[in-house]
């Protein structure tokens, strides 16, 4: 008969309520619940496990957001960064209109991580770190693009941070603003790549 402890410790059940755990706290952050007064033992219950699960598998809330934000983060950045100039305007476009999805698809955790990342060094921290990331990777694409004489006259870390920074803010407060209206989500996908496109690959001299 297996041990409690092999059980507790096997690596597809601790999967398993990691999952559960995460998919009910999306599920009540959908519902409308403020991340900073949801509580860890509604999160438990929720989720059909004890409090005490949640901290074998968590240390803290602040753990639990990353987690839930690090999901998105990945795929974002997969996403935006399979592009490159070569495969030019509409390749663009619908990489920005997939991360506009993706927004949509996450958008009660970007509130939370908003809401959160004003008082929480933990996930503030994350948070700038998956810009940072981002933005070194545009930098390298717009600083190829200069030094081919391709991009007149280029601030490249300039541009990068008011890409990206901007580009994330964006998207935030278009999804915020709409909740359950996706209806506009390509057409302003479709501007933010245009603005990228023409605002810097296409800058005329």
């Amino acid at each position: 008969m297996p041990s409690i402890t092999r059980r507790a410790t096997d690596p597809g059940r601790r999967a398993s309520v990691e999952a559960q755990i995460l998919a009910a706290t999306e599920r009540l952050l959908a519902g409308g619940a403020s991340f900073t007064e949801l509580g860890v033992q509604r999160i438990a219950a929720e989720a059909g496990v004890a409090r005490s699960t949640f901290y074998t598998h968590f240390r803290d809330k602040s753990e639990l957001l990353v987690r839930l934000a690090h999901t998105m983060r990945t795929i974002g950045y997969d996403t935006g960064t399979i592009w490159k100039p070569s495969d030019g305007l509409d390749v663009l476009i619908d990489v920005f209109q997939r991360i506009v999805r993706v927004y949509r698809e996450y958008a009660a955790v970007l509130a939370a991580i908003n809401e959160v990342a004003a008082y929480d060094a933990t996930v503030r921290d994350f948070w700038i770190a998956g810009h940072s990331r981002f933005i070194e990777h545009t930098a390298q694409v717009l600083t190829a693009e200069r030094d081919s004489n391709r991009i007149p006259d280029l601030h490249v870390s300039y541009a990068a941070q008011v890409i990206v920074i901007g580009g994330d803010r964006a998207i935030t407060e278009y999804v915020a603003t709409t909740p359950g209206d996706s209806s506009g989500d390509d057409a302003f996908g479709e501007e933010l790549a245009k603005i990228w496109w023409y605002g810097a690959y296409q800058r005329r001299p």
